[in-house]
């Protein structure tokens, strides 16, 4: 895509992103193939073309086992970070007023549901952020009832 205007490759990264690609060069990156994944893929090509780019959506397999576990452990190890900050803000709001308490866990709720549908590779720490995120909404729903 042109480098002027920015804002369709930046909208364009974003989209990629979201979907949680592994960028394996400059404007190549690899997802596991499955009908959602091809589907988004080919409507984030449609848009580079319609920003005067070029997009070409390909199927292919690594060469080697190894290849293929280095695209998938990089995955993983970027959910592994969202993951951490989504453990660690679950912990830091259990101090937090009961009102900001639930607008937090509400926000964090949505946020696990975000990266699990980009994590395809789930390591250990999924379920952590979801025990992390489900003990802050415990904690609500508890102070709730005692206070009633």
């Amino acid at each position: 895509m042109p480098r002027q205007p920015s804002t369709p490759r930046i909208a364009v990264w974003r989209k990629l992103e979201r979907l949680g690609v592994a960028r394996l060069g400059d404007g190549l990156v690899a997802l596991p193939a499955d009908a959602r994944t091809a589907e988004q893929l080919g409507w984030i090509a449609e848009q580079v073309i319609e920003n005067n780019g070029t997009a070409t959506v390909w199927t292919a397999t690594p060469a080697t086992a190894a290849q293929e576990q280095a695209i998938a452990t990089a995955m993983q190890a970027d959910r592994v970070l969202e993951y951490r900050a989504l453990i660690d803000q679950a912990g830091a709001a259990l101090d937090a007023s009961p009102g900001e308490r639930s607008r937090i866990a509400a926000r964090l709720r949505a946020e696990v549901r975000r990266v699990n549908r980009r994590d395809f590779f789930p390591p250990a720490e999924r379920e952590t952020a979801r025990q992390a995120v489900r003990a802050l909404v415990q904690q609500e729903e508890t102070e709730l009832e005692e206070a009633e």
